[in-house]
């Protein structure tokens, strides 16, 4: 029956064919022409389609929106030399997953995506194309760093290395230190939380004599906005949980470092530029901005803030007064605890799309690593500290935050691992953060905080079994 079927559509097919040549046949010269140009104007986007389906295309599904208008930039640059077409797409703050989710079974799926860890490929291991014989790969400094699979393909590479810790300004620190009774006279000094806090309450009192607003800039708990603290300021007391236990993840948490974690957080609110009530409205822009216009002492923020505060209009801080210094929890042995280093920043290329997508992205990024113009643009333009074979020392990013990273990478110090790779889900990350919100408005007690945690990450985790 199907035989038949597709045997008489043949023959209406090549019936219209004969009509449509008897037609021009007796067409004028002029009309037949005419009807030619068209034709000839029609197949021309057809014969670009053929060419790009042949070459490939590259569509990256960016996870930052703080460097959206830089992708942009270096995709025009890459079509422009290669002819290449390059799409960047940038997902809202907070929403990644969920774009993603609805972008990834589209026909126009992106073939460039990131994961945070091994969470993340858990959840997109259908996508992901095993890049264990890409030069991606086998140009990476530190292979331990790429996301493996349980056969041993590598799934995920990252492509930068970056650190967040408490940054400060260094010419309100100093002006500090000079007044009578400071509690310390040097940065170094401070190798603990009780110093910390011992510092930070004494500079709030002396606020107006230091000409600021108050020590930390604002708290920013508005949903989507308060990824640094129920995910980077979290991951402290999940790092020394994990290390007292020697496991790398938990199916249970404890949160055995809760009252650790709530006294930093308490230090952040209490010692700000505005009141805990008022957190729910403020944007990492609006903490950030506080601190370049000098209106604070200190931000918790990464390395990737220093385009932040430079871009801020009216910024007054210089690049040689911006530092990083450790958070510090009260843990045993925090004098030696360096800034929080890793990545949560993993490649990922679409297993799902045309070998022609794929090689062009792997193209892409091989540029971006390899080519003078792609490595300049992942130092000096995205702030990127590259793990890869390709880039030499004087290839490192020389902003005030990326120098501050390399040093404390390099003076010794014990860095602390990002384990918040191994949280649960958002869903997990967006509860923890609501809860820190209803904490600050005097709605939840600290202890359902922790419980709401606990039992959070409990669920979420056997959500993902």
């Amino acid at each position: 029956m199907k035989k038949k079927v597709i045997s008489a559509l043949l023959s209406v097919a090549m019936i219209s064919s004969l009509l449509i040549g008897c037609g021009n046949n007796t067409e004028a010269p002029a009309e037949k022409a005419e009807a030619g140009t068209e034709t000839e104007k029609a197949e021309e986007p057809a014969k670009e389609a053929e060419a790009s389906a042949e070459s490939g295309s590259v569509y990256y599904l960016n996870f930052k929106p703080e460097v959206d208008e830089q992708w942009q930039e270096i995709a025009t640059a890459y079509t422009e030399e290669t002819g290449v077409p390059v799409k960047v797409v940038t997902a809202a703050s907070g929403t990644y997953e969920e774009v993603l989710k609805s972008e990834i079974a589209g026909s126009d799926a992106p073939t460039l995506f990131q994961i945070n860890g091994p969470v993340g490929y858990n959840s997109w291991k259908d996508y992901c194309m095993d890049l264990t014989d890409t030069e991606l790969y086998k140009n990476l400094s530190d292979k331990s760093l790429a996301v493996t699979g349980s056969d041993g393909g590598v799934y995920g590479v990252p492509y930068t290395v970056e650190s967040y810790g408490i940054i400060y300004n260094d010419e309100i620190m100093q002006k500090y230190f000079a007044m009578d009774g400071a509690v310390v006279k040097s940065v170094d000094e401070i190798g603990s939380f009780d110093t910390l806090k011992a510092v930070v309450e004494d500079m709030q009192a002396k606020k107006d004599d230091l000409g600021i607003d108050g020590v930390f800039a604002s708290t920013s708990l508005l949903p989507g906005e308060d990824w640094r603290w129920q995910t980077h300021l979290a991951n402290i007391p999940v790092y020394y949980e994990y290390k007292d236990k020697g496991v790398t993840d938990l199916d249970d948490l404890e949160f055995t470092y809760s009252e650790n974690f709530k006294n930093i957080f308490d230090l952040y609110i209490n010692n700000s530029t505005c009141a805990p009530t008022l957190l729910g409205s403020k944007a990492v822009t609006d903490s950030m901005a506080e601190f370049a216009l000098g209106q604070c002492a200190m931000v918790q923020n990464g390395n990737w803030g220093w385009g932040q505060i430079s871009g801020v209009d009216g910024n007054v801080v210089t690049e040689e007064n911006v530092k990083f210094m450790p958070i510090y929890i009260g843990a045993a042995g925090e004098a030696n605890q360096g800034l929080c280093t890793g990545t949560e920043n993993f490649w990922c290329v679409n297993s799902q799309t045309s070998e022609a997508n794929q090689k062009a992205t792997l193209d892409f990024v091989n540029w971006l690593i390899s080519s003078d113009a792609g490595k300049d643009y992942m130092v000096n333009t995205l702030g990127n500290a590259a793990p890869f074979t390709t880039f030499g020392d004087d290839e490192k990013p020389q902003d005030p935050l990326a120098k501050e990273m390399f040093r404390y990478m390099e003076n010794g110090k014990t860095s602390v691992s990002w384990n918040f790779t191994t949280f649960p889900s958002q869903d997990f990350k967006d509860d923890f953060g609501a809860a820190l919100l209803e904490y600050c408005n005097g709605n939840m007690t600290w202890d359902e905080v922790a419980d709401t945690v606990v039992t959070r990450w409990a669920e979420e985790k056997a959500a993902t079994k």
